[in-house]
């Protein structure tokens, strides 16, 4: 097992050129088969047709580098799930153990330290409960309900304010949505098009906005916005080169990640022989554990 820098450096290069990106290979190695490229026929080739080349040379670094970071996170991700089936066992053990040993030493001196070591060991075995188990529903993840924070401040709970369209929005509504239905388009982009226009429909009508609804339908009576003039190819090319080279430091990051975090570092510790290391860690915590039974017997006498 290797890590994606490692298995890169012996694939070749893995960096995707562009500005503000590793280096790419723009002519002089031969890419699926091509010939090799000789000085006058460098000079003599047009740009685009080099940006082409290092465009391939960077797709197929980066494909490369890709497979290779894909599949030590699948590795890091089964060593984890081993690590988890194996080992989570003997460790819910020793917390257990170490619980029931604080509560013993704490009722056998009754001391007040004690009895909070007790208390901070058995929250540990405990599950945690959710936020909204531990608020009963006045708030989640995201904060305090409108509710609730209302009735703590002292200020009376608003209900939801009631939209009631008027005449005119509704007149406005009933012609953009007979007007720009997506049933109505005859190709993809068009319907994307109607979609994306019945949507915001929607929401004004939802609202009981009548001014959008007005701007909306005089949107619509304009048609849809002249095409802007497309780039280059040499242009697109370079788009290209700028978009690998920010998709690897992005891969870098990720097996940067997964290099640096605890399973990756145990993964690092035997690349050979993964289930070995699993098989020294049990054994270790299994004397850990013999040996916390054996302190809890003696407290419990």
């Amino acid at each position: 097992m290797m890590t994606p820098e490692a298995e890169q450096s012996q694939a070749g290069p893995a960096g995707a050129g562009a500005p503000g990106g590793a280096e790419v290979p723009v002519g002089g190695a031969e890419q699926g088969g091509e010939a090799k490229v000789t000085a006058e026929d460098a000079a003599a080739e047009r740009p685009e047709e080099r940006l082409e080349r290092a465009v391939r040379a960077a797709e197929q670094a980066l494909i490369e580098y890709e497979i290779a970071v894909e599949t030590f996170r699948v590795e890091v991700e089964n060593f984890s799930r081993l690590h988890h089936q194996k080992l989570g066992p003997m460790y819910a053990r020793l917390d257990e153990l170490d619980a029931r040993i604080a509560e013993a030493v704490a009722a056998r001196t009754g001391d007040p330290e004690d009895i909070r070591k007790a208390d901070e060991a058995r929250a540990r075995v405990l599950p945690m409960p959710g936020v909204e188990e531990l608020f009963h529903g006045w708030m989640d993840g995201e904060g305090l309900f409108p509710e609730a924070a209302a009735m703590l401040t002292d200020q009376p709970v608003q209900p939801p304010q009631r939209v009631r369209p008027s005449d005119e929005a509704r007149k406005l509504y009933r012609e953009l949505a007979r007007k720009a239905h997506p049933d109505l388009a005859q190709e993809d982009a068009e319907r994307a098009r109607r979609e994306e226009f019945i949507t915001r429909v929607n929401a004004a009508y939802a609202r009981g906005d009548e001014a959008l609804l007005r701007e909306l339908a005089e949107e619509w009576a304009a048609g849809p916005a002249p095409k802007e003039q497309g780039p280059t190819p040499s242009e697109e090319l370079y788009a290209r080169l700028e978009w690998l080279a920010q998709r690897k430091e992005l891969l870098t990051l990720v097996a940067k990640d997964l290099e640096e975090s605890a399973i990756g570092a145990m993964l690092r510790l035997a690349p050979d022989d993964p289930d070995r290391l699993l098989d020294e860690i049990a054994d270790q915590l299994l004397a850990q554990v013999t040996e916390k039974e054996a302190e809890l017997a003696a407290l419990l006498g």
